[in-house]
C-alpha cells in the first residue's frame, strides 16, 4: 500500500507544484472518508487539485459551479413525470459522482449550500420523500474565496463542521512560480494522468485506516485538546464530539500515510489545524496556515506526554 501512496503523491505533486504537505493532507482527508474545503484567492489551483485526484484516485468526477442562482435540484436532481411510462423518473444531479467539486460554495444561497448536508453526513439525498445512496466512495472538495470578495456568503458552522479538513493552497514559491510560467499546462498534464488505484484497492486503504490503534493515551491527548477549546482562556469555538472524532480518523490516516499502524502525538499535531482552526474559528480573520493562531494557541496548551 505504501508504494501506492508514493505513486499516488509522485502524480499529484507533478501537477500541483510546490503545495507537498497541502497535498499530503487532502490525501489524508479522503482516505479518512472525509470531506475537504479549499479556501484561498482566484487562481491558486483549488480547483486543479480536485481534478488531480479525481484522476489519480479513479474515482467519477463532476465540478458544479456555485452561484447566487443555483438550485438545490441543480445539485441533488429533480424527479421528472414520464409520460409515456406515467411514472416519475430521476434525472440526478452532480451529487451523483464519487468525486463532487462545489465550486466557490459561498457564492451560493444558504439554501443551496444546505443542500449537501444530507449527502455529506449520510452518503445518501432524499428527493421527493425518496431516499437514494450515494456511490461509494464518495466524496466532496468544495473551494471558497475569501469573505471579504464581493457576493460572497459564510457558511454556517453546521456546514463548516461537515468537512473533516479545510486547507489553503497559498502562493507558490519562487522555484515552484518559475516552473509554472515556464511548464506545460495544467490542463495538458491532465489529459495524460491515468489512475493510480483501483477503487476497490482504495476501499482496503479506508478500511486498513480504521484498524490503526490508538492507545488510550493518546486519545486523552485528544480529549485534552477538545477541552482546552471548551474551557480553557483560548477565544475560540468550541469543538464538539464529532471534531474530535475527525481529528483522530485524519490522525489514523496520517499514521497510515507515515507506515504505521497506531498513532502518535505527532500525527494529531501535522492534522490539526487542518481539521480544526475552521472549527475554532470565530470570525477573528482571514485563514491561512501561516496564520493558524487559534490551533497553535490550543497546542501550546496541552503536553503530549501528560496531556491529563
Amino acid at each position: 500500500m505504501q508504494s501506492l501512496i508514493a505513486d499516488i503523491l509522485v502524480q499529484v505533486e507533478s501537477v500541483v507544484l510546490g503545495k507537498s504537505t497541502q497535498i499530503r493532507l487532502a490525501l489524508a482527508c479522503l482516505l479518512a472518508k472525509g470531506h475537504i474545503l479549499i479556501e484561498d484567492l482566484p487562481g491558486m489551483g483549488k480547483t486543479t487539485l480536485a481534478q488531480v485526484l479525481a484522476k489519480t484516485l479513479g474515482l467519477s468526477y463532476q465540478r458544479t459551479q456555485f452561484t447566487s442562482d443555483l438550485l438545490p435540484a441543480d445539485v441533488i436532481g429533480v424527479s421528472i413525470f414520464n409520460s409515456d411510462k406515467q411514472s416519475f423518473e430521476l434525472h440526478q444531479g452532480p451529487i451523483f459522482n464519487q468525486l463532487v467539486l462545489a465550486d466557490e460554495i459561498n457564492r451560493a444561497s444558504p439554501k443551496t449550500q444546505s443542500a449537501l448536508l444530507e449527502a455529506m453526513e449520510e452518503q445518501q439525498v432524499s428527493i421527493d420523500g425518496i431516499t437514494y445512496a450515494l456511490p461509494q466512495p464518495f466524496f466532496v472538495i468544495a473551494t471558497q474565496n475569501p469573505l471579504f470578495h464581493a457576493g460572497t456568503y459564510p457558511l454556517p458552522e453546521s456546514q463548516l463542521d461537515r468537512f473533516m479538513m479545510r486547507i489553503s493552497l497559498g502562493y507558490p514559491g519562487i522555484d515552484a512560480e518559475r516552473l509554472i510560467l515556464n511548464g506545460e499546462e495544467s490542463r495538458d498534464k491532465l489529459s495524460r494522468l491515468e489512475a493510480k488505484i483501483s477503487q476497490q484497492q482504495l476501499l482496503d486503504m479506508q478500511q486498513q485506516i480504521t484498524e490503526v490503534s490508538a492507545s488510550d493515551a493518546l486519545l486523552d491527548y485528544i480529549i485534552t485538546l477538545c477541552n482546552v477549546s471548551r474551557f480553557g482562556d483560548v477565544n475560540a469555538n468550541p469543538l464538539s464530539p464529532r471534531a474530535g472524532k475527525s481529528l483522530l480518523g485524519a490522525a489514523k490516516a496520517w499514521a497510515f500515510m507515515e507506515n504505521r499502524d497506531y498513532v502518535i502525538p505527532e500525527d494529531v499535531q501535522a492534522v490539526f489545524t487542518a481539521v480544526c482552526e475552521h472549527r475554532l474559528d470565530n470570525g477573528t480573520g482571514e485563514f491561512s496556515h501561516e496564520n493558524s493562531n487559534l490551533s497553535k494557541q490550543v497546542l501550546k496548551q496541552v503536553d503530549p506526554v501528560n496531556p491529563l
